[in-house]
């Protein structure tokens, strides 16, 4: 599929190299790998949107996080959460992540608030709902 250069993978005993450039003899192998073509060669599956990404306003709310995605991926959600970089960036980068809810978390000293987002009152927004309300009553 890849045409002329259709080499993906190479290598081989390489025992008289260090000795035809001057060094002593010495047993060697090598490889190399063509990543790109490899790349070319894997269908890439039809990726589904993420259906929760959790947007972490503040690090002091890390542990909750942790609770909140575990919780969601249990009620058979697909979730992940921005929890690196700039705390003013993250809710941007995560706005920008094509997920069917966004689920911003912020820590204001005490407790860490959770404020719901999606453009519609979607059945994943409210399976989200449903999962973290039963979290606030355990």
């Amino acid at each position: 599929r890849l045409g002329a250069q259709g080499t993906v993978l190479g290598g081989g005993r390489y025992d008289g190299l260090i000795e035809n450039l001057g060094g002593p003899a010495t047993p060697a192998v090598g490889w190399a790998a063509g990543i790109e073509r490899l790349a070319m060669l894997v269908d890439a599956p039809s990726i589904e949107a993420l259906t929760v990404i959790i947007a972490l306003e503040n690090d002091r709310s890390l542990s909750d996080a942790h609770k909140i995605m575990s919780t969601l991926r249990r009620a058979g959600l697909s979730a992940d959460m921005v929890a690196s970089g700039s705390e003013k960036k993250r809710f941007a980068k995560a706005s920008k992540i094509n997920a069917k809810v966004l689920v911003a978390l912020n820590h204001d000293g005490v407790k860490t608030t959770i404020n719901i987002r999606s453009a519609t009152n979607s059945p994943e927004r409210i399976k989200v709902q449903d999962a973290l309300d039963g979290l606030t009553q355990n």
